[in-house]
C-alpha cells in the first residue's frame, strides 16, 4: 500500500492536471502493449499497434524505449518529467535535459530486474546523442500508437476532469480526494492507494499533489519512486468504450457513425448537446429543457452512441460531457 500524507498546506496545493498528459499516456501505453492484460476496450488498439510496429522498418529503433518501459514493476522516473504537464514538447525537452546522475541512478535501479540493451550504457552516461535518440523514439512511437487515438484519450480524461471539478465545487479538495475511491481511500489526512505493489509512505511536505487522470493507467495508480521529485499521482479513468482511431476509420466504425448521426436530427437533441457543454446530469438536462428524465436519458444515449457525448455514472446520477467531436459540432 502507498500512503500519501497531507498537511493543510498540501490540501491547498493539490490540483488535477489540466488535460491528458501525452508523455504519461505514451509510457503507460507501452506497459499495456507489452503486458498480458486483455482488456477488451484496448484489444483493437493492441492488435493495430502491434501490427503496425511489425510493418514499420524503423521499429528496431524503439528497442531501448520498450526496454525502459517494462510491463510490470519499476520504470525510470526521468521518462515522465513533471514538465510534461505543459505538453509533449515540454516533456521531451525535459527528457533531453536529464542530468547524467539521475539517468545513471534510474537505469541502475531498472537493471536490477531487467535486461537492458547495450545502448542503455550511453544513455546512463548522459550522452547527448543517446538522449536525442530516445526523444526521437518517443516521437516515433507517439505518432503510431497515440496520435491516431488522441481524441478518444482526451475525451475520457476531460470527462473525468469534469466529474472531479463538480465534486470539488461541492466538497472542496477533501471531497475530490474522497471521490477517488475505490482504488484509493482518503481518511484523516492520508490518501491510501490500495493494491500498490510496494509498501511506501510519501510525505508531501507542503508541496501539494498533482493528480493526473490517465487513459492508459491500468488499474493501480502510479507514483514516482523518488520522493524528492514534485509529487505526482497518476490514476485510471473510465475508458468510455473501445479505443478506435479519432477519425473513426474502418467499415464498422463508419457504419455505426452514419447510423447514429442520422438519428441526431431534431431540436431537442441539439439542446441536450448544448446543455452538456460544461457537463450536465440527466436530471439537470430534464429540468433545463422541461422534458422527462426518461426522455433526457434517451436523447443522451443517442448522442453518446454517435460519439458526441460521454457519460459517467456515480451512484444515482449520470454526468454527460462533450467529446471533441461533440464540441466541434456544437461550435460549427
Amino acid at each position: 500500500m502507498l500512503k500519501i500524507h497531507f498537511s493543510g498546506e498540501d490540501i491547498l496545493r493539490t490540483r488535477v492536471a489540466p488535460a491528458a498528459d501525452p508523455v504519461w499516456e505514451l509510457v503507460l501505453s507501452l506497459h499495456l502493449l507489452q503486458g498480458r492484460n486483455r482488456d477488451p476496450l484496448t484489444a483493437n488498439w493492441r492488435r493495430t499497434v502491434s501490427r503496425e510496429l511489425r510493418q514499420d522498418t524503423t521499429s528496431d529503433q524503439l528497442r531501448l524505449l520498450f526496454a525502459l518501459s517494462p510491463p510490470r514493476g519499476y520504470f525510470p522516473d526521468f521518462l515522465t518529467p513533471y514538465a510534461s504537464v505543459d505538453g509533449f514538447e515540454a516533456g521531451l525537452d525535459a527528457v533531453r535535459s536529464t542530468p547524467s546522475g539521475l539517468l545513471n541512478r534510474d537505469l541502475t535501479v531498472l537493471a536490477t530486474e531487467n535486461t537492458l540493451p547495450t545502448s542503455a550504457a550511453a544513455l546512463a552516461r548522459g550522452e547527448v546523442t543517446a538522449l536525442s535518440h530516445l526523444a526521437e523514439s518517443m516521437t516515433q512511437y507517439r505518432s503510431l500508437a497515440i496520435d491516431p487515438y488522441w481524441g478518444r484519450i482526451q475525451a475520457a480524461v476531460e470527462a473525468d476532469r469534469t466529474r472531479r471539478a463538480r465534486v470539488m465545487l461541492d466538497g472542496g479538495v477533501e471531497g475530490l480526494l474522497t471521490s477517488l475511491r475505490p482504488a484509493m481511500r482518503w481518511e484523516n489526512g492520508v490518501l491510501e492507494v490500495r493494491d500498490y505493489p510496494h509498501s511506501r509512505e510519501l510525505h508531501l511536505d507542503g508541496r501539494g499533489l498533482l493528480l493526473v487522470p490517465s487513459f492508459f493507467c491500468a488499474g493501480t495508480p502510479v507514483a514516482l519512486l523518488d520522493p524528492a521529485l514534485p509529487p505526482v499521482l497518476v490514476y485510471p479513468v473510465d475508458r468510455l468504450g473501445g479505443l478506435v482511431p479519432a477519425d473513426g476509420s474502418g467499415p464498422a466504425a463508419a457504419a455505426t457513425s452514419r447510423e447514429s448521426l442520422a438519428a441526431l436530427l431534431g431540436r431537442t437533441r441539439a439542446a441536450v448537446l448544448q446543455a452538456s457543454d460544461d457537463g450536465c446530469t440527466t436530471g439537470e438536462v430534464a429540468r433545463r429543457l422541461n422534458i422527462s428524465p426518461a426522455a433526457a436519458s434517451q436523447h443522451a444515449t443517442v448522442l453518446r452512441n454517435a460519439g458526441l457525448l460521454v457519460s459517467h455514472r456515480d451512484r444515482n446520477t449520470v454526468l454527460h460531457t462533450l467529446t471533441p467531436l461533440g464540441r466541434a459540432m456544437l461550435d460549427a
